[in-house]
């Protein structure tokens, strides 16, 4: 299985994802999704790809549970890119009185979105692992968003899901101590940490159906 002729990939997420899309002329924000948008537009033209970016600032997986008729199986994708998890995390340390989404939960609706989107549409799926909260490996974020980087894992093995290694990746590259920032906040991404997405998501990618 690979990209066909004007295939649609819908990416979906939070403010990674987002990266200001809805003030972007093409919707694409100016984060990963763009890079990747670029990069067929540039490599690949004759795919002629098309590439929308349904990522939205703040979400958690219940609410792309909210949204995900809407915002992905209206679009009839053939593939679809899910981003999410770091604010499953960050809520509960910056909100704890807030309704949290422990692992089992975020592995429940997970799941769910995946099955809901497999069977009505016959899509297939490329999973991104959460990336990083803190530049620094053993963060408590870190910490916390293991079982949830494990979850993603468990999902793309059950849904023969492309996996994006991107927690690994960029844990990789900050024991590296490099001193480049890939966040401005110990979230949000510099363009060296969108670059960083792009390219771990086209390595896998490529790894698992050359294209």
């Amino acid at each position: 299985m690979t990209f066909q002729l004007n295939d649609t990939l819908v990416f979906i997420g939070d403010s990674i994802t987002d990266k200001g899309r809805k003030n972007d002329p093409l919707k694409l924000g100016g984060g990963y999704v763009r890079l990747l948008h670029d990069y067929f537009a540039a490599a690949r033209p004759e795919l002629s790809l098309r590439i929308i970016n349904e990522g939205t600032s703040g979400n958690r997986v219940i609410d792309l549970q909210r949204r995900w008729r809407l915002d992905v199986l209206e679009h009839r994708p053939n593939w679809v890119s899910v981003s999410i998890g770091i604010n499953d995390v960050w809520r509960q340390l910056d909100s704890p009185e807030a309704e949290q989404v422990h692992p089992e939960r975020f592995a429940e609706v997970y799941r769910g979105l995946l099955e809901q989107a497999r069977a009505e549409t016959g899509c297939r799926f490329i999973l991104m692992q959460p990336t990083i909260i803190k530049e620094y490996p053993d963060s408590v974020g870190n910490r916390m968003l293991k079982p949830y980087v494990d979850i993603v894992e468990q999902l793309a093995a059950s849904f023969q899901a492309v996996l994006v290694p991107t927690h690994e990746a960029f844990i990789a590259f900050l024991r590296r101590e490099t001193g480049k920032a890939l966040t401005t906040d110990g979230v949000h991404m510099t363009s060296l940490g969108d670059m960083l997405i792009a390219s771990t998501w086209l390595k896998a990618v490529q790894r698992e159906m050359p294209f």
